[in-house]
């Protein structure tokens, strides 16, 4: 049976202000730890995010603060600006209490402005390493009178690469200060971290099934690289999130997501590093108050976010590792309520997938999207396969599937007190209706898609034939012509066969006339003579005529 905070140690006002913010009971994390703290040893603290660790060194810290010293002694090391941020708003809420300032310390933010603020009596101070470091060099904080040191997502923060500055700062505190490390998963890095900074800490752990099993619907979706995005809205349409983290890998790849999905009338913004910390602090102020339904986000933007209404958080890009994966499930299902994580996987994600599965100790069941939803993968391929032949013999029906689908977004944008929204969604469902008519398993509309390009294929391939057909005419005509430019040919060769005879005739006709000329200018008696010298140039043609005109002209001698 759960003990109240009174308990564990916890002052009356506190548990009071509690109550007044909806915390009556402590959860197991809170509860197996806290007794520990408030007994000055140090811990290592193992549990998921979500299960309130928060609470567990928040509390004995105002426990311990003297209100009458104006030191720093409480400090608070995380490794992102938005946990830091989210630590401190749920500080302020407590520390009015005992009488204790606190102070956030991080990168993106003035730092005039937090020097003023440190001109006062600060208490506590939450901050990232980095600006810790700068303040530190700066002198304007000093940790002499430190009390307690909190480490909060110490296995995040060493795999951002920041042991050497949290080296730096823990050498800088007092000896006898007491050290806590929470932490969702233990690597190797942060038990020697623990070992070389801790006095026989106290190990305290809720087992990872108490999230990831019973409050988490965990489920690996088969999709292509091609369909990831038409993949997500549909989902988006199928699953409804009152609020929903994309992860993407990168941050270009997160900003690229982001932008495609406000194209397509969705109420999304992006969260990664490259933003300013003003514009970061108001996609977060937006995100909480439920003005966006899709926040679009890096795994380190992201890191130990706790936003109430978180129903589903969809992995659009897998997980590096098991660690990654339980971070990032870990914003839904958060403090008893329920959530649902999808992790998209395509053929080149296998090998991680099954990484993951054996660092979280449980197989995933595997669906794909079918006709009424996530089916698993054999019942989707069949649905598929129905939607397809339906699709062929009924496709005046796939329209209207586009068109509830647009309904149904314009009456969510209205319910959400944006009817411009819905408005766009619903001129755009049609356009969407018929991108998603080629994969048949999504909606009875998808299969008239595919119908629609067999039909064009089936009129390229008409017109392909076609031009074969005119191809082959072409071609007839050309060989036609070919045939008719030999024949030319031929004539012509004829011709000049003919030609080449009747240049000899000439040639011959002209030797006779030479022949009569040299017969009329010196007599008879030198025409053998002529005769047989056209005889010789005609190659002995008439061999028996030239032997005649030489002996005829050896008689007259």
């Amino acid at each position: 049976m759960t003990k109240p905070f009174s308990k564990l140690g916890i002052r009356t006002e506190l548990v009071l202000k509690l109550q007044e913010l909806g915390i009556t009971s402590p959860t197991p994390i809170q509860e197996e730890s806290i007794p520990f703290i408030q007994n000055e040893h140090d811990v290592i603290a193992e549990a998921q995010t979500g299960t309130g660790k928060t609470l567990a060194f928040v509390l004995p810290m105002l426990e311990r603060i003297n209100v009458n010293n104006d030191g720093v002694q409480g400090l608070i090391l995380t490794p992102t600006r938005e946990l830091a941020i989210q630590i401190t708003s749920e500080l302020k809420k407590l520390a009015p209490v005992v009488g204790a300032r606190v102070l956030a310390a991080y990168g993106g933010q003035d730092v005039e402005r937090q020097l003023r603020k440190l001109e006062g009596a600060v208490h506590i101070v939450v901050a990232t390493p980095g600006r810790l470091l700068d303040h530190l060099r700066r002198g304007s904080i000093t940790l002499g009178k430190l009390k307690m040191l909190v480490l909060d997502e110490a296995d995040q923060m060493l795999h951002m690469g920041f042991l050497t500055d949290v080296q730096d700062i823990i050498v800088q505190t007092p000896t006898r200060r007491q050290t806590l490390l929470f932490s969702a998963t233990m690597p190797q890095q942060v038990r020697q971290l623990a070992q070389a900074y801790m006095k026989q800490p106290h190990q305290v752990k809720v087992e990872a099934k108490q999230v990831t099993l019973t409050e988490i619907t965990q489920i690996a979706m088969q999709v292509s690289d091609r369909s990831k995005f038409n993949d997500l809205c549909t989902l988006i349409e199928q699953q409804r999130p009152y609020l929903a983290v994309v992860f993407c890998r990168t941050k270009r790849r997160a900003s690229k997501l982001n932008q495609e999905l406000q194209e397509q009338g969705y109420a999304s913004d992006e969260l990664h590093g490259d933003l300013t910390q003003a514009k970061r602090e108001q996609v977060m102020k937006k995100f909480r108050e439920a003005k966006l339904q899709i926040l679009v986000a890096t795994d380190m933007a992201a890191r130990g976010l706790d936003i109430e209404g978180v129903t589903h958080v969809f992995n659009y890009d897998i997980p590096a590792d098991a660690e990654l994966y339980i971070h990032r499930i870990g914003r839904t299902g958060r403090a008893g309520n329920t959530g649902t994580a999808i992790t998209f996987v395509t053929s080149h994600d296998r090998g991680a997938l099954e990484a993951i599965e054996r660092g979280i100790r449980m197989t995933l069941p595997k669906r794909q999207l079918g006709t009424s939803g996530l089916e698993r993968t054999g019942d989707a391929r069949a649905s598929q396969a129905r939607t397809g032949r339906q699709n062929r013999t009924d496709a005046p029906k796939a329209g209207r599937g586009g068109e509830r689908r647009g309904a149904g977004r314009s009456e969510r944008g209205a319910s959400r007190g944006n009817a411009g929204r819905g408005a766009q969604r619903e001129e755009r469902s049609g356009g969407r209706g018929e991108r998603d008519f080629g994969r048949a398993a999504q909606s009875a509309g998808r299969g008239e898609r595919d119908f629609g390009r067999a039909a064009q294929s089936a009129g390229r391939g008409e017109r392909d034939f076609g031009r074969a057909a005119q191809s082959a005419g072409r071609g007839e005509r050309d060989f036609g012509r070919a045939a008719q430019s030999v024949g030319r040919g031929e004539r012509d060769f004829g011709r000049a066969a003919q030609s080449a005879g009747r240049g000899e005739r000439d040639f011959g006709r002209a030797a006779q006339s030479t022949g009569r000329g040299e017969r009329n200018s010196s007599g008879r008696s030198t025409q053998p003579t002529g005769r047989g010298g056209r005889d010789n140039n005609r190659g002995r043609q008439e061999t028996g005529r030239g032997n005649r005109g030489g002996s005829g002209g050896r008689g007259r001698k």
